[in-house]
């Protein structure tokens, strides 16, 4: 999408929220192949709206990060996914883990940058959790969030993915550990009704965002919400409908959470926790949840 198509999103936008309250986030693919990236920072900076970006930081230098810091770069989030071997293996290149590495090192010395590493759990990369820890508090990191990979997309058929019921209560057993040490600070990631393990792995109780304080326009300029879902929840496209108007008589899937009381979920006695979980864990076809953290955890939930 060219910056201006975007910008003038932004600029009807203006006369309807407080900007300095808005926060943009430019995620991907990767918001570093863009040429433009410090164009658009600035002109975001000039319109009053802070600004971030989630990066895998392997087109990042240090020449650029201070570019985009001087763009008014306030917040950023670095995917980690690995020690050497597993990060690179993961993301496909030789050279991955280092770039990361750099990015974290460098973003972990400004001040005032609101800054995490998000790291995504599979097989491969269980076993290292204990060593990525010390090597991120060896860059210097204080915020990591810890997330495991749902089951949709390229991610559906791969078997890295696929932790069994074990492997996945380690990892909240890992984040607890890591949050009693005190010596970074752990969260696991916003997908998923937790149950028990809600006070131990989180530090805000669960709760979906999507159409809620988060909407999103898309590359194509589709207009949805947390980026994470489908198309069957698109709401509109900026290139024929206002994107406040859509925010404000749109979303009702989002909002109103009833439709979703259905299969497991009318059943369970945490629904007004949980509320059917995170959007993108619900079957597009049938509407019935497809991936239950608390049934992957042996939470009791009739």
């Amino acid at each position: 999408m060219p910056i201006a198509d975007f910008l003038g999103v932004l600029d009807k936008l203006r006369g309807h929220v407080v900007p300095a309250r808005t926060l943009i986030v430019l995620t991907g693919g990767e918001p570093l192949m863009r040429e433009d990236l410090e164009e658009a920072g600035h002109a975001f900076l000039e319109r009053g709206f802070p600004w971030g970006m989630v990066t895998n930081g392997f087109a990042m230098t240090l020449p650029r990060f201070e570019r985009l810091l001087a763009a008014g770069l306030r917040s950023m989030t670095v995917s980690l996914d690995g020690l050497r071997l597993s990060h690179d293996h993961f993301r496909g290149h030789a050279h991955s883990f280092e770039k990361a590495a750099e990015t974290i090192q460098w973003a972990s010395r400004v001040p005032g940058l609101a800054f995490d590493v998000v790291t995504c759990v599979n097989k491969e990369n269980l076993s290292e959790l204990p060593e990525i820890r010390e090597l991120l508090i060896s860059l210097g990191l204080r915020n990591w969030r810890i997330a495991t990979v749902f089951p949709k997309g390229r991610a559906k058929g791969n078997p890295i993915f696929k932790l069994d019921n074990t492997e996945f209560r380690q990892v909240f057993d890992f984040i607890r550990e890591t949050r009693q040490q005190g010596r970074i600070h752990a969260d696991y990631g916003c997908e998923g009704f937790l149950g028990p393990y809600e006070k131990v792995a989180r530090s805000n109780p669960f709760f979906c965002r999507a159409g809620i304080n988060i909407g999103s326009v898309l590359a194509d300029g589709s207009i949805s919400a947390c980026p994470s879902l489908r198309g069957d929840y698109i709401q509109g496209n900026v290139y024929k409908d206002d994107f406040f108007d859509v925010w404000e008589n749109r979303f009702q899937v989002m909002r109103d959470r009833a439709w979703a009381r259905k299969g497991d979920c009318a059943r369970c006695r945490y629904w007004r926790y949980c509320e059917g979980g995170s959007l993108h864990l619900r079957d597009e076809k049938t509407g019935e949840i497809a991936y239950c953290h608390l049934n992957r955890l042996g939470v009791y939930i009739g």
